[in-house]
């Protein structure tokens, strides 16, 4: 079945969960395509997962076109979200309008996905109006690292999780379709999700959401660096592509790979000719 923002909010009404995974390339895609997964997100982590920074602020236009575009040719049911980068929006509504656009025109996104809460209303409501669907991101919001003085969870005190609950509805007043939270205490995401009419997407966020995201090389064990706590690992499939890669370079060394199954043949005589 082709996912839709309308398929989306009725399993928020019906009270099923939302699957949502990261990918950034088309091999992958194909795959969460196959498994199911109702929702992929080109997320601007492809700046530490593909292209190996630090953070997401280097990310541009042009890398978050280029792999959504990749990612768009493998699907055909799953629903498609691509971030808009650091500074793609933040600058002016009208930044924030053409460059939505241009990840639906030139990445084939079927919905953005910007950072942010009551201060960008405005570029929601803008993006909306040009009929391109927004999925806000509260919580953590990795652009804002810098601000936030590292990767922290977000909303313990009063202060804070009243000012993101606040965020919330406005985001969703704006014409937001969907919310992420990540990072949050999971009886404010709860209490988010019960006061939201539109499907939230949690991410170290409880399972009191709408639904869950993880960055697929997080859940696949392909990272070695600290494992965030809210990320459960489904496979070592890291360890297995190690070992796989440690085989073949071992196979070609000492001469065990390729053998005559793997290789073409051809006639002695031409051979004998062009000698």
């Amino acid at each position: 079945m082709k996912r839709t923002v309308t398929t989306l909010q009725k399993q928020k009404n019906e009270g099923k969960k939302i699957s949502m995974l990261t990918c950034y390339d088309y091999t992958t895609a194909c795959l969460v395509e196959a498994a199911g997964v109702d929702t992929v997100l080109i997320g601007d982590s492809l700046g530490m997962t593909m292209l190996g920074y630090d953070d997401t602020l280097p990310v541009t236009m042009e890398d978050m076109i280029h792999h959504t575009r990749a990612v768009s040719r493998a699907l055909k049911d799953t629903f498609l979200i691509a971030d808009m980068p650091f500074l793609s929006y933040q600058t002016s509504t009208y930044d924030a309008v053409v460059n939505a656009g241009r990840l639906v025109k030139e990445g084939h996104a079927q919905a953005v996905k910007l950072e942010g809460g009551a201060k960008v209303c405005e570029q929601i409501e803008a993006i909306t109006r040009a009929d391109i669907p927004v999925v806000a991101h509260l919580g953590l919001t990795p652009q804002s690292v810098n601000a936030f003085g590292g990767f922290k969870v977000q909303g313990k005190n009063v202060d804070q999780a009243k000012q993101i609950l606040e965020d919330a509805l406005a985001i969703e007043k704006a014409g937001a379709f969907m919310v992420v939270l990540e990072c949050v205490p999971e009886k404010l995401a709860t209490l988010i999700t019960e006061k939201l009419s539109i499907p939230t997407i949690g991410i170290g966020a409880g399972a009191g959401c709408d639904g869950q995201v993880l960055v697929y090389q997080d859940m696949l064990g392909m990272f070695n660096g600290i494992q965030p706590k809210f990320v459960k690992q489904f496979a070592q499939i890291g360890k297995e592509m190690k070992e796989a890669f440690s085989a073949y370079d071992a196979a070609v060394k000492n001469g065990e790979f390729p053998q005559k199954e793997h290789t073409f043949a051809i006639d002695d005589d031409v051979i004998k000719a062009i000698s």
